[in-house]
Protein backbone atom coordinates (compact mmCIF):
# COMPACT_ATOMS: atom_id res chain seq x y z
CA UNK A 1 0.00 0.00 0.00
CA UNK A 2 1.10 3.44 -0.71
CA UNK A 3 -0.94 6.65 -0.19
CA UNK A 4 0.03 10.48 -0.96
CA UNK A 5 -1.02 13.76 0.52
CA UNK A 6 -0.77 17.08 -0.61
CA UNK A 7 -1.38 19.91 1.69
CA UNK A 8 -1.00 23.39 2.24
CA UNK A 9 0.24 24.90 5.09
CA UNK A 10 -3.31 25.98 6.34
CA UNK A 11 -4.67 25.27 9.78
CA UNK A 12 -7.91 24.15 7.99
CA UNK A 13 -6.05 20.73 6.19
CA UNK A 14 -5.45 19.25 9.90
CA UNK A 15 -9.36 17.60 8.39
CA UNK A 16 -7.62 16.00 5.02
CA UNK A 17 -5.21 14.44 7.42
CA UNK A 18 -7.42 12.97 9.96
CA UNK A 19 -9.16 11.49 6.80
CA UNK A 20 -5.81 10.13 5.16
CA UNK A 21 -5.29 8.31 8.51
CA UNK A 22 -8.92 6.91 8.26
CA UNK A 23 -8.43 5.77 5.16
CA UNK A 24 -5.26 3.86 5.65
CA UNK A 25 -6.55 2.84 9.06
CA UNK A 26 -9.44 1.28 7.50
CA UNK A 27 -7.21 -0.14 4.46
CA UNK A 28 -5.16 -2.04 6.63
CA UNK A 29 -7.80 -3.06 9.47
CA UNK A 30 -5.81 -0.99 12.10
CA UNK A 31 -7.28 -0.90 15.72
CA UNK A 32 -9.13 2.20 16.58
CA UNK A 33 -6.43 2.85 19.65
CA UNK A 34 -3.50 2.82 17.15
CA UNK A 35 -5.72 4.96 14.30
CA UNK A 36 -6.26 7.72 16.73
CA UNK A 37 -2.70 7.27 17.81
CA UNK A 38 -1.51 7.85 14.45
CA UNK A 39 -3.76 10.84 14.15
CA UNK A 40 -2.35 12.24 16.86
CA UNK A 41 1.00 11.73 15.65
CA UNK A 42 0.63 12.83 12.02
CA UNK A 43 -1.66 15.88 13.44
CA UNK A 44 1.07 17.22 15.50
CA UNK A 45 4.18 16.68 13.05
CA UNK A 46 1.96 18.36 10.03
CA UNK A 47 1.08 21.59 12.73
CA UNK A 48 4.46 21.96 13.71
CA UNK A 49 5.13 22.42 9.57
CA UNK A 50 1.98 24.53 9.13
CA UNK A 51 2.99 27.02 12.66
CA UNK A 52 6.66 27.38 12.37
CA UNK A 53 8.00 26.19 8.86
CA UNK A 54 7.60 28.94 6.76
CA UNK A 55 7.75 33.04 7.62
CA UNK A 56 3.93 34.03 8.58
CA UNK A 57 1.98 34.61 5.38
CA UNK A 58 3.85 32.16 2.96
CA UNK A 59 2.22 29.86 1.06
CA UNK A 60 3.69 26.28 0.76
CA UNK A 61 2.96 22.79 -0.21
CA UNK A 62 3.44 20.12 2.84
CA UNK A 63 3.42 16.62 1.13
CA UNK A 64 2.73 13.11 3.34
CA UNK A 65 3.19 9.70 2.19
CA UNK A 66 2.17 6.37 3.78
CA UNK A 67 3.44 2.71 2.74
CA UNK A 68 3.36 -0.69 4.22
CA UNK A 69 4.20 -3.47 3.20
CA UNK A 70 1.80 -5.35 6.08
CA UNK A 71 4.40 -5.34 9.01
CA UNK A 72 5.31 -1.84 9.09
CA UNK A 73 3.64 1.18 8.46
CA UNK A 74 5.72 4.40 7.33
CA UNK A 75 5.09 7.67 7.17
CA UNK A 76 7.39 10.10 5.12
CA UNK A 77 6.33 14.30 5.42
CA UNK A 78 8.83 16.65 3.97
CA UNK A 79 8.15 20.56 3.20
CA UNK A 80 11.27 23.39 1.89
CA UNK A 81 10.58 25.07 5.19
CA UNK A 82 13.09 25.83 7.73
CA UNK A 83 15.20 23.34 8.78
CA UNK A 84 14.53 21.83 11.55
CA UNK A 85 15.46 18.09 12.81
CA UNK A 86 12.63 17.20 16.22
CA UNK A 87 14.66 14.09 16.79
CA UNK A 88 17.77 16.67 18.10
CA UNK A 89 15.34 18.44 20.74
CA UNK A 90 15.71 17.20 24.20
CA UNK A 91 12.76 15.30 25.33
CA UNK A 92 10.07 17.20 27.20
CA UNK A 93 9.92 15.86 31.10
CA UNK A 94 6.50 14.94 31.37
CA UNK A 95 7.00 14.44 34.89
CA UNK A 96 7.11 17.93 35.30
CA UNK A 97 4.12 20.56 35.71
CA UNK A 98 2.35 21.87 32.90
CA UNK A 99 2.28 24.99 34.33
CA UNK A 100 5.84 24.76 35.19
CA UNK A 101 7.14 23.49 32.10
CA UNK A 102 8.61 25.52 29.16
CA UNK A 103 6.51 25.70 25.81
CA UNK A 104 6.88 23.14 22.82
CA UNK A 105 8.34 19.38 23.05
CA UNK A 106 5.43 17.87 24.21
CA UNK A 107 4.42 16.64 20.64
CA UNK A 108 7.69 15.82 20.27
CA UNK A 109 7.54 13.82 23.23
CA UNK A 110 4.45 11.97 22.29
CA UNK A 111 5.40 11.17 18.69
CA UNK A 112 8.76 9.67 19.84
CA UNK A 113 6.94 7.29 22.11
CA UNK A 114 3.77 6.11 19.99
CA UNK A 115 6.42 5.73 16.78
CA UNK A 116 9.13 2.42 16.73
CA UNK A 117 11.85 4.91 15.06
CA UNK A 118 11.51 8.37 13.92
CA UNK A 119 14.72 9.82 11.09
CA UNK A 120 14.92 13.17 9.63
CA UNK A 121 16.72 14.23 6.51
CA UNK A 122 17.75 17.34 4.77
CA UNK A 123 17.56 16.28 1.18
CA UNK A 124 18.08 19.08 -1.60
CA UNK A 125 16.39 21.60 0.91
CA UNK A 126 13.33 19.96 2.18
CA UNK A 127 12.86 18.31 5.75
CA UNK A 128 12.50 14.78 5.44
CA UNK A 129 10.84 13.32 8.26
CA UNK A 130 10.27 9.60 8.67
CA UNK A 131 8.19 7.87 11.22
CA UNK A 132 7.71 3.89 11.40
CA UNK A 133 5.13 1.90 12.99
CA UNK A 134 4.87 -1.56 13.94
CA UNK A 135 1.36 -2.66 12.85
Amino acid sequence: MRKELRLKNQVGELERVNQFIEEIGNELGLDMELQMNLNLVMEEMVSNVIFYAYPEGKSADIELVAESDGKELTFMLSDQGREFDPTKKDDADPNINPIDREIGGMGIFIVKNIMNKVTYQRLEGKNLLTMKKKI
